[in-house]
């Protein structure tokens, strides 16, 4: 009788964290969506479905924030994009009647996740 090759234990665990992963990222990705799809309704701003889809949602948020439409290339450039998340984020949370100090904690680590919900439900 064979015995099972030591790595096959770690691809399993592996595949199991990588499926995790991604039900993680899935969650995230809908309660965003959701999240600024909400948001589009609240202010008025048509075609609110674009929250759905990648890059168009960049283009949903900048016209919620009232933006040019120049800003999703901002969105495009590392560390520009960093910069252009906060300005639109804080056009949003005073779209939305919120004080506009929110936007800045788009970027930090984990409290970032509450933004979004915040400004759509809060």
């Amino acid at each position: 009788m064979e015995m099972a090759h030591p790595d096959v234990g770690v691809g399993v665990a592996g595949g199991l964290f990588g499926g995790f992963m991604l039900l993680v990222w899935l969650a995230i990705y809908v309660y965003y969506a959701v999240a600024f799809m909400t948001i589009a309704k609240k202010t008025g701003t048509e075609n609110a479905w674009m929250a759905w889809v990648p890059i168009l949602n960049l283009w949903l948020m900048v016209q919620i924030a009232e933006k040019e439409a120049w800003w999703i290339i901002l969105f495009l450039i590392p560390v520009l994009n960093l910069v252009a998340a906060i300005v639109v984020t804080m056009a949003i949370a005073e779209r939305v009647g919120k004080p506009s100090w929110w936007g800045i904690l788009i970027i930090v680590p984990v409290v970032g996740l509450v933004v979004p919900g915040y400004l759509a439900w809060g």
